[in-house]
């Protein structure tokens, strides 16, 4: 062994504590956004591309919104919505309703026996999520109504009753039962959580104390218990991160929680913070983001709700084609798509949905190649000639997102989509949302000498020219039920210098 003196030995330890551990790299977070947004983003999440959401809890017992409204927010519009009917949908608003059929003297936490989850199956869920080619999933472990997935005894201090659904209701741990299985499917698995909670007592009565006493220990038990891979809070837009101490929250999370610094968390900490903060941004049913380096998220519903809404009919929900399209269109601006899935009060996940799954893990199951660990290239979509229709780019939520009338133009004169652009290495992948006829132009751009282009799920190299109008692949002569898919066709090719 070497021996120093202990001088010597002083000297040494302070040289080593100043020795930088690497560029860009940090020895520690501190609790400010100009620390915490050098947070790297691991890479998974940039390369999965597509992530399952699954909304489940007390409001699954009535299940009602005016179709276009939330339904996972029945308790916040029965309470502040007029009786009467709602302008938008023409139907009953959530007070009338509620008044209808549960009467005035029924509260909202008297649906907490009824939600007995019978036929929760956490394996079947699991299987569907897989299925579905997602590569990551999320579960609101609390939502704004505060009642909890998981035992949570600062909920039960906060609400002066069990409000959580370990100790009442189901009598089992969701949350951790559905992340055990996820897992076990090679999936990652996250949480939604909502930092202020409607009608808590304490929320009311004094927030600051709120933010000590119930969401700092509540949020440090979910991590520390389940250590989520992901982390979409919410609910942050009645104060700002200042106020919420989100910094100091999220120092803690990357410096000293189990989970560490290689969890991926969102945009949503204050009402600061959207598109300003946080590993992604995320936009709430709108077209989402366009030419940004940051990584984005899309979250949204297969129809208008994320809670199972009763009144949501089949035509209320997007196809397979609308959904796998959508998909492919925002990876080729860069964004995943989060789709949620709101199972019923028993813990069934509705038909409609699990065919939507299903469908959506089908088309990934040929095509997926051109999606997962997929980048934007220099164009991320290729119009045919024609007018380019008025599109929002950049909003937070709600906002138009036509995307059909962009395939299937429905005025005249009006440009059309012709393929979506991705690419991986070498390779460019051209997803076409129909079938482009006996030849595809990748317009203005040439592939280099003895480029090998295919069509995936096809065993057949494509012939091809450079022309003055840019490389012309000629497609294969295909009979019914000879392509594995009904659209979103993938050419796959090498591009030139």
């Amino acid at each position: 062994m070497i021996q120093f003196s202990k001088g010597l030995s002083i000297v040494i330890l302070v040289f080593f504590s100043l020795v930088p551990v690497g560029v860009g790299e940090e020895i520690g977070y501190e609790p400010n956004w100009a620390s915490l947004d050098r947070h790297p983003i691991p890479a998974w999440f940039q390369d999965a591309k597509f992530g399952i959401f699954v909304y489940w809890g007390l409001s699954a017992v009535p299940a009602y919104a005016p179709v276009g409204r939330y339904a996972e927010w029945y308790w916040y519009d029965q309470q502040t919505s007029p009786l009467g009917i709602d302008a938008k949908s023409g139907m009953e608003t959530t007070a009338a309703f509620h008044q209808r059929v549960y009467g005035s003297d029924f509260g909202y936490q008297d649906f907490l026996p009824q939600f007995k989850a019978e036929c929760f199956d956490p394996e079947a869920w699991a299987e569907m999520i897989q299925a579905s080619g997602a590569r990551y999933a999320l579960l609101n472990a609390k939502h704004h109504d505060g009642f909890c997935l998981f035992q949570s005894g600062e909920a039960n201090r906060s609400w002066s009753r069990a409000w959580n659904c370990v100790d009442a209701g189901p009598k089992r741990d969701v949350l951790g039962e559905l992340t055990e299985v996820v897992r076990a499917r090679g999936i990652k698995m996250g949480i939604y959580f909502s930092l202020y909670e409607w009608s808590n007592p304490l929320w009311l009565l004094d927030r600051e104390l709120y933010i000590e006493k119930h969401l700092f220990p509540q949020f440090k038990d979910v991590v520390t218990r389940y250590q989520p891979e992901l982390i979409f809070s919410d609910g942050e837009w009645d104060l700002s991160s200042a106020a919420w101490r989100s910094e100091e929250l999220l120092a803690w999370l990357f410096n000293e929680s189990p989970r560490g610094a290689d969890v991926v968390i969102n945009d949503r900490w204050g009402n600061d913070t959207r598109h300003r903060h946080g590993d992604y941004y995320t936009t709430e049913y709108t077209s989402g983001l366009e030419g940004i380096a940051k990584p984005w998220e899309e979250n949204r519903g297969m129809g208008h709700s994320y809670g199972y809404n009763r009144m949501e009919r089949a035509g209320d929900y997007k196809s397979a084609e609308e959904l796998v399209l959508m998909l492919v269109d925002i990876v080729s601006r860069g964004g995943n798509l989060f789709l949620d899935i709101g199972p019923t009060a028993d813990g069934r996940i509705p038909v409609i949905m699990e065919e939507r799954l299903r469908q959506m893990g089908a088309w990934l199951a040929v095509y997926g190649e051109a999606i997962y660990g997929t980048r934007p290239w220099t164009n991320s979509r290729q119009w045919s000639e024609g007018a380019l229709p008025q599109t929002t780019f950049g909003s937070q939520y709600m906002v138009a997102y036509d995307l059909q009338d962009w395939i299937e133009p429905k005025n005249e004169g009006q440009a059309r989509i012709e393929a979506f652009f991705t690419r991986k290495g070498e390779a460019l992948y051209a997803i076409c949302p129909k079938w482009p006829g006996k030849t595809f132009v990748l317009k203005d751009q040439t592939l280099k000498t003895g480029a090998l282009v295919t069509l995936l799920g096809v065993d057949t190299e494509l012939a091809w020219e450079n022309t003055k109008v840019g490389a012309v692949i000629s497609m294969p002569e295909m009979g019914p039920g000879d392509l594995p898919a009904e659209y979103g066709f993938v050419l796959k090719m090498e591009l030139g210098e």
